[in-house]
């Protein structure tokens, strides 16, 4: 299996990226989505009363409604916080992996939950500081002969390139992701 990674500026362009993954035939269940929460624009379409799935994914966060029909799309929906990124929203195998050990419980908190998931250690924290900053994610574990494929469909209107943003985040200092950092409150949405 391959991890392919898409970095978005909106939830808008991160739905419709998973959509299409879906559309295209990839199970939902090998697909994420995850968005900083911040400003808690999202946080009242999940039902936190609801506690999990049916096959448990993401016990321990609250799962429920659609938030642009992610959760409806998606393998559960949950909002939880993480170090370093702060209130977070989070479907698929990425919220299972957060929520499953405890994030705090989770080596290196997202990151170690982005390795966990196939992602290598650079990547995963160039992923994690992005996310931070206001990034979405759009994670989708494919076969090997499939990843060029999805590729192609997560590149659209929407997508960061994050190496680009990370050599811009390099010049002003930054050097790399740090789970003791400030949260940011994301403005790109």
């Amino acid at each position: 299996m391959k991890t392919v990674v898409g970095t978005f500026d909106s939830i808008d362009n991160a739905y419709a990226a998973a959509n299409d993954l879906v559309t295209a035939g990839y199970n939902r269940n090998d697909i994420s989505v995850i968005a900083t929460d911040a400003n808690k624009q999202y946080s009242p379409y999940v039902d936190t009363k609801v506690m999990k799935t049916s096959d448990d994914v993401g016990a321990g966060a609250g799962i429920g409604a659609t938030i642009g029909g992610i959760g409806g799309l998606l393998v559960g929906l949950g909002a939880l916080a993480i170090p370093g990124i702060g209130p977070v929203i989070a479907a698929g195998p990425l919220l299972a992996a957060l929520t499953g050990a405890g994030v705090g419980a989770v080596a290196g908190g997202i990151v170690g939950a982005l390795v966990d998931l196939g992602i290598p250690d650079e990547e995963a924290g160039l992923y994690s500081e992005g996310l931070r900053r206001g990034n979405i994610l759009v994670i989708a574990q494919v076969p090997d002969a499939s990843a060029n494929a999805v590729t192609h469909i997560l590149d659209r209107p929407g997508l960061v390139d994050i190496h680009k943003e990370a050599d811009t985040w390099r010049a002003s200092g930054w050097k790399n992701f740090d789970p003791n950092q400030d949260v940011v409150v994301a403005d790109r949405r």
